[in-house]
């Protein structure tokens, strides 16, 4: 059968700073979704959070960009923005940045990554969230997974996966997109992906049109023009069956790799894989946090889920992260550890140049 799986998240609130979502919202949401899926509107969902976003996974017959789903998150989290409103939690509502649903939650605010798709005989489904960081933080991982024969050893031991991938990249100034096959464009597609801040890869493909991953691509400060909170970005990833093996998705995320976000959206900082659990982030707000759950799909119910780095096997990448985190805090407020010029013109920083500006000489 066709299902989609639609994966929307927003920042509502959240307790003790840009820690994590208050428990109440979870449960305000989960009620909520419980009587969409009763009414049929979805099929099936799971409620989590990945530090202070609340993440709403659903899924459904109606393909994607569907006004119904759309509302039904929007009308999510605007509930869970008044219980945290009522509680006076920090941030209440960030991520909502109009008063009125247009049809679509992108640029409202929220984050999305929707994928539809045939379910195959067995469907093993992962979904990535991200906490302090930006959807170019995908860009290294989509790499690796789907061009990279040193991640991926499917890519030249499985004939389903021998002819490579199509990637589509977002320029996200121009709001233009280009799809670049790997591996006979690969350098042409490394070329843009390699500067995350404006190129990011919105979905893989196999070279015969199987949907393979998709990820969310919303800026906030591209569609606020002003820094509002960093966007924390979700991505789904089929695999098995002629696409990536699970430990092949998930081996990237054992070296971890800088990212942009981090204390106020300024700064680089390593994306550290952790579990549910420990995705809570504290340290300097950060620092960036991934976590990934893992689903089978029967007849587009979940199954699941699975807390995919819940496993000391990821625990040296874990110490890693820590390590380049102390690099990085080392710097202070020099760059590389505070994102360059271009960046960092989306957050408070141009207050302070604007006060300082008849000083000028």
């Amino acid at each position: 059968m066709k299902v989609t799986v639609s994966v929307i998240k927003a920042d509502i609130g959240s307790l003790v700073g840009h820690h994590r979502v208050f428990e109440e919202c979870k449960r305000t949401a989960e009620t909520m979704l419980q009587k969409a899926k009763k009414r049929k509107l979805i099929r099936d969902f799971h409620v989590t959070s990945c530090g202070d976003d609340l993440e709403l996974i659903m899924t459904h017959t109606k393909g994607v960009d569907h006004a119904e789903i759309h509302r039904l998150a929007w009308n999510v989290f605007n509930a869970s923005a008044k219980v945290s409103k009522k509680y006076k939690l920090y941030a209440a509502g960030q991520d909502i940045l109009s008063e009125t649903f247009s049809g679509n939650v992108k640029g409202l605010g929220p984050g999305v990554a929707e994928i539809e798709f045939e379910e195959r005989p067995s469907e093993p489904l992962l979904i990535f969230m991200a906490d302090k960081t930006e959807p170019g933080a995908w860009n290294y991982f989509l790499y690796k997974v789907f061009a990279d024969p040193f991640n991926t050893a499917g890519l030249v031991i499985d004939p389903a996966m021998h002819q490579g991938f199509v990637f589509e990249v977002l320029d996200l100034k121009k709001g233009r997109s280009v799809k670049l096959a790997s591996p006979e464009e690969l350098y042409d597609l490394l070329a843009l992906i390699g500067q995350p801040g404006r190129f990011v890869i919105k979905s893989v493909e196999r070279k015969d049109g199987l949907p393979a991953a998709v990820a969310s691509t919303q800026r906030l400060s591209l569609i606020a023009g002003r820094y509002v909170g960093k966007d924390d970005p979700v991505c789904i990833v089929r695999a098995q069956h002629g696409l990536p093996a699970v430990g092949e998705v998930l081996e990237p995320f054992a070296n971890p790799w800088y990212v942009a976000g981090w204390m106020r959206g300024s700064h680089h900082g390593p994306l550290m894989p952790c579990s549910v659990e420990k995705a809570k982030p504290t340290r300097f707000d950060g620092p960036p946090r991934v976590m990934c759950l893992g689903f089978q799909l029967r007849e587009g119910m979940l199954i699941g889920p699975a807390d995919m780095f819940d496993d000391p096997a990821f625990d040296l990448a874990r110490q890693k992260a820590n390590e380049m985190a102390d690099v990085m805090r080392r710097h202070g407020p020099f760059e590389p550890h505070r994102l360059g010029e271009g960046e960092m013109e989306y957050t408070t920083l141009p207050e302070v140049l604007k006060k300082l500006e008849k000083r000028f000489r």
